[in-house]
């Protein structure tokens, strides 16, 4: 006999929207997703949209239960899932008490930055018979196109910033260090770390307005992928917080990569920053 159950997706949520809207596009593809929503990021929000939707299975389980996660999955007849939602750096580095798969993988590691960390962790998973796909996996349309997005282009010292910008960006996310820079005048203000692309342009605008106008420009923000960017994790991701907190920055202009960045409701994005006079590209 044919079985005519869905095919089950697993998405492993972090914190923000994403999460939520690659649950609603594997959805609409008809599949049934089980999440492992993780207890120190994810939002209460899974919890009604399990209690509305039977295709929608939501586990709570805390971000060292590498064990639980795989258990979790493997008995729910999960063979592919996709990891959604940002985890906190510092969370990698806080009181949470690894299990003893996640405290073996850590200890075998040479080093633990993101890359590294969730490379192996999609090493295990598959090993286990879980195929880690690609994070934008059912959410192709919402990438960045090649090109000037908003009604204002670059002006010629926005498009110096974001030229210069880009070399500095690509070279630190080489390092994975962080994949945001922000610009004034072909200077860099600010390099993000673990703090995340927000928190880094709110510290250039507070750079900017303390430099007692030594640093008299606007500001360009500059975000890019990993040279070697593995599209199952850590993809590049603008949302209308990233545009309210340009502006209270004071940043005039946002350069992203093509392609490689996932813009979350573009739509509301662009309308917010043509209503501020902020200029959008994507650079391919």
């Amino acid at each position: 006999m044919v079985s005519h159950e869905p095919e089950r997706l697993g998405l492993i949520a972090g914190n923000g929207r994403f999460p939520f809207l690659l649950l609603d596009a594997a959805r609409a593809h008809g599949l049934t997703v089980v999440v492992a929503a993780i207890k120190e990021e994810a939002d209460l929000e899974m919890k009604a949209r399990a209690a509305a939707d039977p295709q929608v299975i939501v586990h709570w389980l805390s971000l060292g239960e590498l064990s639980k996660l795989i258990e979790t999955f493997q008995r729910e007849g999960v063979t592919r899932a996709t990891m959604a939602g940002q985890v906190r750096h510092k969370q990698i580095f806080s009181s949470i008490r690894p299990d003893w798969r996640l405290a073996k993988l850590l200890m075998s590691l040479r080093t633990k930055n993101t890359d590294m960390l969730l490379g192996a962790v999609a090493k295990v998973l598959g090993d286990e018979g879980i195929e880690l796909i690609s994070s934008t996996a059912y959410l192709e349309p919402l990438l960045a196109k090649a090109g000037v997005l908003t009604r204002r282009s670059p002006s010629e010292n926005e498009t110096k910033d974001v030229a210069y910008g880009r070399t500095v960006a690509k070279g630190i996310a080489g390092f994975d260090l962080g994949q945001t820079v922000v610009i004034a005048s072909q200077a860099c203000v600010a390099v993000e770390a673990m703090e995340g692309t927000d928190a880094t342009i709110a510290r250039a605008g507070e750079l900017l307005r303390g430099s007692g106008g030594v640093l008299d420009a606007t500001l360009t923000v500059v975000k890019v992928a990993k040279p070697n960017q593995d599209m199952r994790f850590d993809v590049p991701v603008i949302g209308v917080a990233t545009i309210r907190t340009m502006i209270a920055a004071g940043a005039t202009c946002l350069s992203v990569e093509a392609g490689r960045t996932l813009l979350f409701d573009p739509a509301a994005i662009i309308a917010a920053a043509d209503e501020a006079g902020i200029a959008i590209v994507a650079e391919a």
